[in-house]
């Protein structure tokens, strides 16, 4: 399990956020993948998306990592921030866009 936790915390820290995914960025396999991918691209968010379809042990190994049941799993500078729910509610609230600034994330400003 420890080479799976390696590839995950490597995918975690390539990129300022990761999405932890069934399918990808451009062609999302779930619709909760699709709604986080939405919501990412609608605020204009670099993000790299993992494919945990392509892989049963990242797929498996990213819910032992964060103790966390479900996918998508979005990761902000190396931060746990949670799924779809969360991301949705965040996005919703104008919390996700403020922790995203505060991360030093470009983000689409409100007004545009």
């Amino acid at each position: 399990m420890s080479d799976v936790n390696a590839m995950i915390e490597n995918e975690i820290k390539s990129q300022d956020v990761v999405v932890f995914m069934k399918g990808t960025p451009t062609m999302p396999q779930c619709g909760f993948s699709g709604q986080v991918v939405q919501i990412l691209n609608y605020l204009e968010v670099p993000f790299k998306g993992v494919n945990v379809l392509a892989d049963a042990g990242i797929r498996d190994g990213i819910k032992a990592y964060s103790n966390w049941p479900t996918i998508p799993q979005i990761y902000v500078k190396g931060e746990f921030v949670g799924g779809c729910d969360i991301t949705r509610e965040m996005f919703q609230s104008g919390e996700l866009q403020t922790f995203l600034a505060e991360k030093g994330v470009p983000v689409k400003s409100a007004a545009a």
